[in-house]
Parts: structure tokens; sequence; C-alpha cells
């Protein structure tokens, strides 16, 4: 068989020796990264100056004052301002395999090379085909019946899209239900259904939503009670009205809050009977609980209908049973992913499924109880200072300072200048996040976070 052109010029002994001297010359460069560094005072006015700039031109100040030159090792990363960090909300969870990971580097090295920088709805290449059935197969690996995978650039577009197969399967239903305290993006549609009044502010209505209470760990049962009934409820009231019910299996946005599988299950079980399609958004859940995905930890892969992915897996996707394949024409884009997009997919997915990631014992849990031990010591240390819950996985949230949402935010702010990222979520209580990057942290990188984060509390406790 005649080998393709694009495999001999990817196999060719000069490619594969620049290649090689890239990574080796990274890799020397990448021995400065030793810990966190101050800004540079000679770069600070300059960099200060293109903050604003920047802010200007985009009409809004950066939450932080993050511009970053380009290269890093693991979660650490270098500002252009030169201070050197630790990132540990991995761009709110895209950065799951660190920063200029050699083998994600590698990987968009070889996508520099190709033909397009974009692939698209018309034009495809062959590693779109695998990376789809990887993922596929990795969907249904322990009882989901899901048929499809459909590509697309960002998860609100994920979201959107499997909005569009359900409406279409289930019409004329055009309600939807969700939980309270939920979020699903901040398109016309989604931002309809997040449940924050603050991110529709001006924006037309565009769908009826009606919303369930979450689970509440402290009274399981009851809290069960309460959404199966409000689901009756609102069923009764708007007979064959809803095409299906969003659900987030951890609430990210919401504060981190994990629910449980006899919750789920109760509520997946009357949908199935009444009809909505069973819509899960592992958005942000993807790759970070015990399993791959989030309803594979709690165990509800039979009761799946359309599944959503994103952040970490680079390509965002819609996964959907054979009887939600839309008809030709509701689903088109003309990007569905850039080549270094699915070249960096492919190296993250093949990672979480052949190395040491899931399972009670698994990287996963490993990080999570580690950091969350080192939590509770900090919380021995200064009672009252902090709280749980914290978080699942590779999910890790406390509550400091009694959960009020501007010395929440005001300590995460001195917590970046003192050198780590994080962000904030939830309210009433709002809570500290961080979503760490499992493919490069290790338990010395959370040991020295986690004594940032013991100093950065006293001193904001202090103020």
């Amino acid at each position: 068989m005649k080998k393709l052109i694009a495999d001999q010029f990817s196999s060719d002994p000069r490619v594969l020796k620049a290649k090689k001297a890239l990574l080796d010359i990274l890799s020397e460069h990448q021995a400065a990264f030793t810990g966190v560094v101050g800004p540079d005072p000679d770069l600070r006015i300059p960099y200060d100056e293109l903050l604003k700039q920047f802010g200007e031109i985009r009409g809004g100040a950066l939450f932080y004052s993050y511009l970053g030159s380009g290269v890093g090792k693991g979660p650490l990363v270098e500002l252009a301002d030169g201070s050197v960090k630790y990132d540990f909300i991995s761009g709110i969870g895209v950065h799951h395999w660190g920063h200029s990971h050699p083998d994600l580097v590698a990987a968009c090295l070889d996508a520099a090379l190709r033909d397009t920088v974009m692939q698209g709805n018309l034009q495809q290449d062959r590693e779109s085909a695998e990376l789809a059935k990887t993922l596929l197969a990795a969907a249904n690996m322990k009882g989901a019946n899901l048929k499809h995978c459909f590509f697309t650039t960002s998860g609100a577009m994920a979201n959107e899209n499997a909005l569009k197969i359900i409406f279409q399967k289930r019409y004329p239903a055009d309600r939807l239900l969700a939980f309270e305290g939920c979020f699903m993006g901040r398109t016309l549609a989604l931002a309809q259904i997040t449940d924050k009044p603050a991110y529709r502010e001006g924006l037309p209505p565009t769908l009826s939503v009606d919303y369930l209470p979450f689970f509440d760990p402290r009274q399981p049962e009851e809290s069960k009670k309460r959404a199966v009934d409000r689901l009756k409820r609102v069923l009764e009231r708007y007979p064959g009205r809803h095409a299906a019910m969003a659900l987030e299996l951890v609430q990210g946005e919401g504060g981190f809050n994990p629910g449980e599988t006899d919750f789920f299950r109760a509520i997946m079980e009357v949908l199935k009977e009444s009809g909505p399609a069973v819509l899960v958004d592992e958005i942000q859940t993807f790759g970070r609980t015990t399993e791959l995905f989030a309803f594979q930890h709690y165990g509800l892969d039979e009761l799946v209908d359309v599944v959503t992915i994103g952040k970490l897996s680079q390509v965002c996707a819609t996964f959907f049973r054979e009887d939600f394949k839309p008809r030709p024409g509701l689903l088109s884009q003309t990007f569905t992913g850039s080549s270094s997009m699915i070249a960096a997919a492919r190296v993250i997915v093949r990672g979480l499924l052949e190395e040491d990631f899931f399972g009670p014992d698994g990287r996963i849990s490993r990080f999570h109880d580690h950091f969350v031990e080192r939590l509770r010591q900090i919380d021995g240390r200064h009672p009252g200072l902090i709280s749980g819950p914290f978080g699942i996985g590779a999910m890790i949230a406390f509550t400091p300072f009694g959960g009020d949402p501007e010395k929440v935010k005001r300590f995460i702010h001195a917590l970046f200048d003192a050198g780590v990222v994080s962000f904030y979520a939830g309210s009433e209580p709002t809570r500290v996040r961080f979503l760490i990057p499992v493919g490069a942290v290790t338990f010395e990188d959370i040991d020295a976070v986690a004594s940032i984060v013991e100093s950065t509390l006293v001193k904001v406790a202090e103020e």
C-alpha cells in the first residue's frame, strides 16, 4: 500500500529531529521553574499599561492582572511581568495537563505542520474520526447507549447543540427543567437556564425553565423527596410541555456541590416515565471524578440520553442516543475545532484512559484526599477560618470567612498576588475553588499551594 504524503512528511527524520530539538530546548528552559516568583520591577510598568489597554479594548478589565508569557512547567506558569504562579484553576478547567506539557507541545507541533489551522463540518481530518471513536467507546464502556458524538468549539455550543437535538425530537414540547443554582453557559438560550439573574440582565426571554432543589447532603432523603415531589408537580402543571431536564451532577459555578446516586436516579426514573429527555452537562465534570464521566461515577449509564463535555477535552462534544439523531441541517458548524485542539484532545483523553487516574485509589482520588487533608489541617490550626464541604475529585473547594462574597473575592486576589491562581464559586456561601491540573501536578505542588493558602488566609483575616 502506498504511503500517504502526509505520513511520509510527519515521519521524515529531519522533522523528527527538529521536533526533538525543540522539546529538548524547552526542557532546558523549564529548568528555571522551581516555584513562585514575584514580578520583575523593570517589566511592571509596561505590563500594567498593556493590561490597561487590553481592558479598554475588550470593554472591561480582566478579573486578574494575568497576561501569560506563553511558557510554563506543569502547574507553574510565567506571566509577562516575569512572575511565576501556581495555576490551580487551569483556565477554569481547560489546562488539565498544566502548562507547556511536552506531550501537548509535541502534539501541537504536529498540528502546526498540518495543511489547515481549523477543521470544520465540511472538512475534517482523520484524527477527528479517531478521537470521536475513542470518546464514544469510553462513554459507553459501563453500559450507556450513546451512539453519536458531534464536535464543536465550546461548551456553550455543545449545550446549544444538545438543546436543538432534544427540542427537535420532543417537538412541540417547549419547556425545560434544571436545578436551582445551575450553570449552563452565557448564550441567549443558556443564560435563561443558568440560575443567576445577573447573567441575563437586559436579555430577552428565550426559554421557559422550571427549577428543582438540588441535593442537600445534610438531608439526603428529605432533599430527594423534595426534588421528586417538585418534579411531579411541575410535570402535572405543564403536561407534555417539558422537552428535557438539564442536570449538572456536580454543580460547578454553583459551588462545587456533588450530588448522590439515589437522588439522581429517583429524578431520572420519573423523567423516563414521563417523557422529558435526560441531558447531563459534563462541561466541567468530565475527567475530574473517579471515572472519566461523572454519570459513570454515579452509576447512571443506562439513564442518560444526551451528554455534553468540554473544557479539559479541548474539543467539546455532544453525545446522544440513536433515537435523538437529528434530521439533516440541524447541526452544522464552520469550525468544529482547530487541528491543535484535536491533537491535544487525543493526548489528554488517551492519558486519562491509559494512566492510573480513576477509581477509588486513582491519582485523582489521591490528589483530592491529599489537598483536603491539608485544608483540614489549616482548619485545625485556625478554627473557624475555613470550612467544607471540599468538593469532589479534581474539583476542590472550601468556604473562608463564612462565605462572605466580598471577603472571598478579596482573598482570592490576595492569593493571586501571593502566587496561586484560584477562583470563586457559589453564593450564600461563596467558596474558593480549585481545578487542579491532574496531568501535571504533584503532591509537593499541592503542599506548596496549601502553605500559600494558609499564610494568605491569616494575612487577610488580620486586615
